[in-house]
């Protein structure tokens, strides 16, 4: 595909992408990429030109890989280590359990397509990003991973106003705060905005055991695309086993552990994976049709906020045992 066909949905994915930014940075609550999620609904409500298409999948996909690739430099196995193995496991468990159960609540209440699957991921492991991934392993359709993205964007909005106001009548601690937001919230930008509303010791734990469910990624994804590979087994062209772009990921965990990048490196690329996911996440979100999902998503959205509550409640059950 052309340059020239592509430049159009890209530069409007880009231009989106710094909207966002300067949304974001006048409201400090709103997190950058649930800004332009919601920046992409809002346009996505509006019939689009057809020559910005190629652009915005090319955005929503192949920009969306890179991005995750780029977030594991986000990732030091040192830093999960000193967690200590018993809040290592609770975190491991509690995506695990959510995952399992917001798939098979979805299949019950029978959304269609890919969409249990890729709720799933969204609410379980790191929020829009993780659908992305998972939209990316299993090739599902742009349409399917658009009605997750908006669940996903909303409850984890929510958390940022709901959780806070709980803090107090839960009797919470700065720390004890943290982790519950991070083993609860989902998208890593909405665990900044909300546990940094108590404090530099409740964001410092929240975002080591945010990111240690982000390392679920990797194997999540490579589950889902070995079950892809023997559900397409007839198919002329299958789900490959370990994706190219969740091998990157691994690699770049592995590099951030184990060589010294120096620092100014890593802001470029922490600079370049937010900027890149903005630009997908845009994209997604104009594929979601609010008067759609109102008339007939009601069964996607009792899915979601199932699963918000479920995670929540475990992850405040962790934090109780600790």
């Amino acid at each position: 595909m052309t340059a020239a066909r592509l430049l159009p949905g890209a530069a409007l994915a880009a231009a989106a992408a710094l909207a966002a930014w300067a949304a974001s940075a006048a409201l400090p609550a709103l997190p950058l990429l649930t800004a332009a999620v919601l920046l992409g609904i809002v346009v996505g409500q509006f019939r689009l030109p057809d020559r910005l298409a190629p652009g915005l999948a090319l955005a929503s996909r192949r920009l969306m890989r890179i991005g995750v690739v780029l977030l594991g430099l986000k990732l030091s196995l040192g830093d999960i280590a000193r967690l200590g193995g018993g809040a290592i496991a609770t975190t491991v468990a509690i995506t695990i359990v959510t995952f399992g159960a917001t798939l098979l609540l979805g299949r019950l209440l029978r959304l269609p397509g890919r969409e249990p699957l890729l709720v799933a991921a969204g609410f379980s492991i790191c929020g829009a990003s993780a659908i992305g991934a998972v939209s990316g392993a299993v090739r599902a359709k742009d349409t399917e991973a658009a009605t997750p993205v908006a669940l996903v964007t909303l409850c984890g909005s929510l958390a940022i106003f709901v959780l806070p106001a709980l803090r107090g009548p839960l009797g919470l601690d700065e720390q004890e705060f943290g982790h519950w937001v991070g083993a609860g919230v989902h998208d890593v930008g909405q665990v900044v905005a909300t546990a940094s509303t108590a404090g530099s010791a409740a964001l410092a734990i929240a975002l080591v055991v945010k990111l240690t469910r982000v390392l679920m990624l990797a194997p999540m994804v490579a589950v889902t695309a070995a079950v892809e590979r023997r559900r397409d087994s007839t198919a002329s062209t299958r789900p490959p086993l370990v994706p190219l772009f969740v091998a990157g990921f691994l690699a770049a965990i592995v590099a951030r552990t184990l060589l010294p990048i120096p620092d100014a490196a890593l802001h470029a690329a922490d600079l370049a994976q937010t900027a890149l996911l903005a630009m997908a996440l845009f994209a997604l979100g104009t594929g979601v049709r609010v008067r759609s999902l109102v008339t007939t998503g009601w069964r996607a959205l009792v899915v979601g906020l199932a699963s918000w509550a479920l995670i929540a409640a475990l992850a405040l059950l962790a934090v109780r045992l600790a």
